[in-house]
């Protein structure tokens, strides 16, 4: 175990590297949501139009993960990697000198479309470390993720007061760049794989699903657990802190949400208990947390303290499952990590579009009640399933 590990090349710096990198292509996601309503007054429209370039954005991006990240299976990372963050610089120039609102949302679809290279750096990051370390690996580079959704959102407001919307879009085009050509330098190249044909390698995303029956299982749990039950909280808590007695700002509630730093956290380390054999027990315990802090959730409405308490647990708990599950699904097939990785985001994009559409009516017919009793639900399902399904889900070294 210990000479997988030496002959993995994924050293401190590299992990590091990958996890930098990762964490800023998704923040290039969440730039414009603390910016809407200074984007509206510059360009002469109503703010509630400007929903609409996070729609663009969320819906260039699950194109992209769908037709670009399946490619990671087949081409060489060390130049597709940088190659696909350079698009983005292309996308991100687009957004800072855009003339007008339709040009702006054309760009941010195209941003969202070109910004995945933190999904081709996840499986290429468990590729490198290898069986022995792909739990840690991956949970460091997951951690980068939650820290670029985490600083985007907190620097982009800050940003736009000193140099302006625009100039925050400017700023990120240098630093992709910077790290397209630190990433061209600094990638090591893997053994050359077998061509297959573009229509035959996005077929092979849904062929991954059917092909390995534990993968669905998994999809299920991440889906409910990540993607209805975290949706469900988080609009629950902006339509909760927005309204009466507390009446927040924006800002305000973007500080409140700062509690989800406890995932970045979770994330460096959880993964060694998948490398130790424990992924399968860890995931039911984490499971369980996250039903447990959407129970807590219900009375926890009336004090915000309360609220940011239910929301840093869980935030670590459902890190936690969302690590283990995608070290898990990368360890079924590892030459087809990438496919297996674009099903795992496609699954959980679609499934936050159900937990979104649910918040709204949950909270319009019962409130804060609703939501924490709708995320309960869907959380304690998917614990549910994890009992039901354990053996069928478990890799060859878990006790």
């Amino acid at each position: 175990m210990k000479s997988e590990s030496n002959t993995s090349r994924v050293s401190a710096g590299l992990a590091a590297l990958l996890s930098t990198a990762a964490g800023l292509a998704i923040g290039n996601l969440y730039w414009a949501q603390p910016l809407l309503a200074v984007i509206a007054a510059d360009m002469g429209v109503m703010t509630a139009d400007c929903g609409l370039l996070v729609t663009a954005t969320q819906v260039g991006y699950a194109i992209g993960v769908l037709l670009v990240v399946p490619l990671g299976d087949v081409l060489n990372r060390k130049r597709m990697v940088p190659a696909v963050m350079t698009a983005s610089v292309a996308a991100l120039a687009a957004c800072a000198f855009a003339p007008g609102f339709s040009v702006l949302a054309a760009a941010l679809a195209l941003l969202g479309l070109t910004t995945v290279s933190g999904q081709v750096i996840i499986p290429l990051s468990g590729e490198l470390a290898g069986p022995a370390e792909r739990g840690r690996i991956v949970g460091i580079v997951s951690a980068g993720i939650t820290g670029g959704i985490l600083a985007a959102r907190a620097l982009s407001g800050l940003a736009a007061a000193a140099v302006g919307w625009r100039g925050v879009y400017a700023a990120a085009a240098v630093a992709n760049l910077v790290m397209a050509l630190v990433l061209y330098r600094r990638l090591p190249d893997l053994p050359k794989r077998k061509s297959v044909s573009y229509p035959k390698l996005i077929g092979g995303v849904f062929a991954a699903v059917i092909r390995i029956p534990a993968v669905p299982i998994v999809m299920a749990m991440s889906g409910l657990a990540f993607g209805v039950a975290f949706n469900l909280f988080w609009n629950g808590v902006t339509y909760l802190l927005s309204a009466g007695p507390f009446a927040m700002t924006p800002y305000q509630i973007g500080l409140v949400s700062l509690a989800g730093v406890t995932g970045a956290v979770c994330s460096i380390w959880v993964g060694r208990l998948q490398d130790a054999g424990r992924g399968i027990s860890a995931t039911g315990v984490f499971l369980t947390m996250c039903a447990a802090a959407m129970a807590f959730a219900l009375p926890a409405q009336a004090h915000v303290v309360a609220i940011v308490v239910v929301a840093a647990l869980y935030s670590f708990a459902i890190q936690g499952v969302s690590v283990l599950n995608q070290a898990r699904l990368l360890s079924f097939a590892p030459d087809m990590a990438s496919r297996l990785n674009t099903a795992f985001v496609v699954n959980n994009f679609v499934c936050a579009a159900v937990g979104s559409a649910l918040s709204s009516m949950l909270w319009s017919a019962w409130g804060w009640a609703g939501i924490a009793l709708g995320a309960f639900v869907a959380c304690s399902f998917a614990t549910l399933m994890w009992f039901c399904s354990r053996r069928i889900i478990r890799l060859p070294q878990e006790r």
